[in-house]
């Protein structure tokens, strides 16, 4: 079922939505070569909490996974999403991608942006830039009476004009009410496929792409999701609102 929101309740998730882009800009500033994603993590965690809200990743669970302990996701090179975080010290030329959720009175928001850390390889920068103008090629797309495969196929074009290749197995979703909603974003697919785009429909749009095949496996921890092949990947993320018939990027700085 896909929840179309009202204006009061798009408020709320705006206000969750700031509180997500504030802490992703925060930990921007604070990745750098020797720092540990745990470190981020508790930088991430006071800020939300410094807003009366709650880092909506914790404690989170899925089946055959125990409660994700993070406070956000903390994924580096080879690991899509997903990633837990540790004390394991950021390195230079990693890419570091970082996916946080904030709850706020009940509603949710949803946003990640993949760093790099210290000089990376021309590679890797293109691997982000690609990617993050992916998002907004599929967001340009989430217009009323549009559909879902149109912001997919969008994406998938860009992409892989490139060379690059669209994660398959995870996609984006509805989030507001809950963390995880209808309608399910692949970032492939068809134009003119799929659900028909709304008013009132808050949506996360998320591609995840791979240097190199698109293919992806899961450690044994049941979380961390990493390519296939060994090599990295990006990930971008904005949570919108589809309001007068436009998308509005509600995780905006």
């Amino acid at each position: 079922m896909i929840f179309i929101k009202t204006k009061r309740e798009i408020d709320y998730i705006r206000e969750s939505c700031r509180i997500v882009a504030e802490t992703l800009q925060l930990l921007k500033r604070y990745a750098k070569v020797g720092v540990t994603t745990l470190e981020l993590d508790k930088i991430a965690e006071d800020y939300i909490l410094s807003n009366n809200a709650r880092a909506a990743f914790k404690g989170y669970s899925q089946a055959g996974s125990f409660d994700f302990p993070g406070s956000i996701c903390s994924s580096i090179d080879d690991e899509v999403v997903h990633g837990i975080p540790g004390n394991r010290k950021l390195k230079e030329g990693e890419i570091l991608s970082i996916d946080v959720g904030v709850e706020k009175n009940k509603y949710f928001g949803d946003a990640a942006l993949s760093v790099a850390i210290g000089n990376i390889s021309e590679e890797k920068r293109k691997l982000m830039e690609i990617t993050e103008r992916s998002l907004h090629l599929g967001i340009e797309q989430a217009v009323e009476k549009n559909r879902l495969g149109d912001v997919a196929n969008a994406i998938q074009t860009e992409v892989e004009s490139f060379g690059f290749s669209v994660v398959r197995d995870l996609c984006g979703h509805g989030v507001g009410k809950y963390l995880h909603e209808d309608p399910q974003i692949p970032n492939y697919g068809r134009k003119s496929t799929g659900a028909v785009i709304k008013n009132g429909m808050t949506l996360a749009i998320e591609p995840m792409i791979n240097m190199g095949v698109y293919k992806v496996t899961i450690d044994d921890d049941g979380w961390t999701v990493r390519t296939a092949d060994g090599m990295p990947s990006a990930h971008f993320e904005h949570t919108i609102a589809i309001i007068d018939g436009k998308p509005e990027i509600l995780t905006k700085c």
